[in-house]
């Protein structure tokens, strides 16, 4: 196993580009289009639902339009999925223990989902935080309105993502994404995953609720995101740039919140709403510029894209805001590092898998 000091070197490796810009445009324009639409309609505030939806667009990078179609119709099941039961939550004030219970519950259905169509990105992570970020807001339309938002940016992000295929017009007639059925080793290995993610999101919730945090949807989501390592190196490579990525990742926030003379905000007297949601729109082009070569540097972009529509979506102080993201990903991502530690795949006689 690499000791600590590989993992630390690992911080600075940039993986080799693989037509990254292509994909990035793809999400930045999935996640413009609704967002300024909203914007425009003096909606700022509904926002967080457009960006959530157009994340589907980060599903299915590199295949063949066909398809990514399928692969991003899965991923959308998922995100617009957590994104309901989140405002279901919050429409029903239920929030504290019972955030933490159906959640966790739901991290874990979404890790066998997540495993059984072999969705790329890894696991349940993006659907969890559209869960918590969701319920943690207050709903200011109906259930519905929220719900169809989502729902239409995910439509539009897979339209975009089909759109190249217009040039070709291929279409192969039975083809299909190759993913092992979930049987025998793989389906044992999916349910060893999804125990990991009922102890260390249910873990971080409790831990989080405990502590008197107003945010414990941070911290399980944060103890998601090493379960997504295909092995223990990258389990621990992903914590370690997580927790790296997003302190650096609040100070890009502080840098635009604190009411000091550097924030963009003071540029735009009157003009905040604008200011935030073009910053998400372009953070959220460079977090997917880096999502597969560098996770820490995707982090960097990817915190403020979800603290600034939060902050479009419910202002907080910035200050409690920041500090609090902080401790609970400290928390969160120690937490899913030791649940990797602790329950691990089970070993054939001759050492593997």
């Amino acid at each position: 196993m690499p000791s600590l000091g590989a993992h630390l070197r690992s911080l600075h490796r940039l993986a080799p580009a693989n037509k990254d810009h292509v994909s990035a445009v793809r999400v930045a324009v999935s996640v413009a289009a609704p967002s300024l639409a909203l914007l425009a309609a003096g909606r700022p505030e509904l926002m967080i639902y457009a960006v959530f939806g157009a994340l589907t667009g980060m599903y299915g990078r590199n295949e063949p339009h066909q398809l990514r179609l399928r692969h991003q119709g899965q991923a959308a099941l998922l995100l617009v999925g957590g994104l309901a039961v989140g405002v279901f939550l919050s429409v029903h004030q239920l929030h504290s223990w019972a955030l933490v219970v159906i959640e966790t519950v739901l991290a874990a259905a979404g890790s066998l989902f997540a495993d059984k169509v072999a969705l790329k990105p890894n696991g349940p992570f993006f659907g969890i935080l559209a869960l918590g970020a969701c319920a943690s807001i207050p709903t200011t339309v109906h259930w519905h309105t929220a719900v169809l938002i989502g729902a239409l940016s995910a439509g539009f992000s897979m339209a975009v993502g089909f759109g190249g295929w217009v040039r070709g017009r291929a279409w192969q007639r039975g083809a299909a994404r190759e993913v092992p059925a979930l049987s025998g080793a793989r389906r044992r290995a999916a349910w060893i995953h999804a125990a990991r993610y009922l102890t260390a999101v249910g873990a971080a919730g409790s831990v989080g609720v405990l502590s008197g945090s107003g945010h414990p949807h941070w911290a399980m989501a944060a103890a998601a995101v090493p379960l997504a390592g295909a092995d223990m190196p990258s389990s621990v490579y992903r914590g370690l740039h997580r927790i790296v990525g997003t302190l650096a990742g609040l100070v890009v926030v502080a840098v635009v919140l604190f009411p000091w003379t550097l924030s963009p905000l003071r540029a735009f007297p009157g003009h905040e709403a604008a200011v935030l949601a073009v910053l998400v729109i372009v953070l959220q082009f460079t977090t997917e510029l880096f999502m597969t070569r560098h996770y820490g540097l995707a982090m960097v972009s990817f915190t403020p894209v979800i603290l600034l529509m939060t902050q479009l979506a419910a202002p907080a102080d910035p200050q409690v805001l920041v500090t609090e993201r902080a401790v609970e990903t400290l928390l969160g991502a120690g937490l899913g590092i030791v649940v990797v530690v602790l329950i691990r795949r089970r070993r054939s006689p001759g050492g593997r898998p």
